[in-house]
This record gives structure tokens, sequence and C-alpha cells, in this order.
């Protein structure tokens, strides 16, 4: 089983950066992205800042089987190993910018869902956990559902089984951009 970085992998250039909390949000919601109560925390927490600068982040999408994982891991693993094989977490702020970099998302299958499994299609950044409570979110994820885009944020506990096939997006390098 072909483990990153000997594996297929979606690569990105995210431009980071250059707006305020506020600028950003009503950024979103004029490009017509749903949000969900959690990402609604998120960004509206002390604990969610945005860099004045602009800068560029490479980014790896990857599966968890892609990290070494045929049978699921924790979040807690994921992050361990993604780390072990030279990526980064990424920024909070990344989560808000990838979703308005990334428009042409493809549509997740609205079938079968499980409870407390990642929705099929969703792509998880993997992100600093800013909080241990339990009841405040962890991070953002991406979805595309009915047409419609989505910044959504999550909860899962450092116990919780992320499927094999769940799609990740780590950081590679940070560079910043000339004025």
């Amino acid at each position: 089983m072909p483990i990153y970085p000997d594996c297929s992998v979606i690569t990105r250039i995210i431009e980071v950066g250059g707006l305020t909390n506020l600028q950003l949000i009503h950024s979103l919601k004029q490009n017509s992205i749903l949000m969900n109560e959690y990402a609604e925390r998120l960004l509206a927490d002390e604990k969610f800042t945005t860099s004045e600068t602009k800068y560029n982040l490479n980014t790896v999408q990857i599966t968890v089987k892609d990290l070494g994982y045929p049978d699921g891991a924790t979040l807690p693993q994921i992050y361990e190993r993604a780390i072990e094989l030279g990526l980064e977490l990424c920024p909070l702020e990344l989560g808000p910018f990838l979703r308005l970099a990334y428009l042409d998302q493809p549509e997740g299958d609205t079938g079968n869902n499980s409870k407390n499994q990642a929705p099929s299609g969703s792509i998880t950044v993997a992100s600093e956990i800013v909080s241990e409570d339990d009841d405040f979110p962890k991070g953002f994820y991406l979805r595309k559902i009915n047409g419609e885009l989505w910044l959504r944020g999550y909860i899962a506990d450092h116990l919780h089984i992320w499927n094999p096939s769940d799609q990740f997006i780590f950081c590679q390098t940070k560079e910043k951009l000339g004025d």
C-alpha cells in the first residue's frame, strides 16, 4: 500500500490573509457560502484570527489511508503521522480562505451519511485544535451538497476513528507574498 509521498495527492496553492474576520465573513456571504453553527462559532471566537499580511500556503489533499492507516485512525494518530511524513498542520484561518478559493468542489453524496462520520465528498482542514472542550468545534471542513458550497465546523473527540477514505488538507510550506 503506497503512502505519502508515494501516493496520488491533490496539491493547491492558496492565498491566505489580508482580510479582517468581518471582511472574511462578508466575502463568504458574497460568494453564497453556507455555514453551519459550528463554523459560525469558530469564526466568531477570539481564538480565530486572520493574518494582516497575505501569504501563500501549499496544500496537500490526502486520505487517511494514504497516511498508512488502511483501517482508519484517530485525529492524534493522523496528525502525528502526517508530521512524521513531512506535512504540517494548517493555520485555522486556511479553512475559510480555502473555501473561497475552491469553488469548483465536486458534489458530495447525499445518501447514507452516518452520524458521527465525515460526510461523503467532504474535505477536513487539518489544523491545530484551539480548545479541548468537547463541545467546541475542532476545525473546518468543506463540502458541496445540492449545488451549494459549505464551510462547516465539526466536533470530534480524540478517540473518534476517521475512515480510511476520509480526505484531509495539510500544508507543505508557507511563503510570504510581496507587497
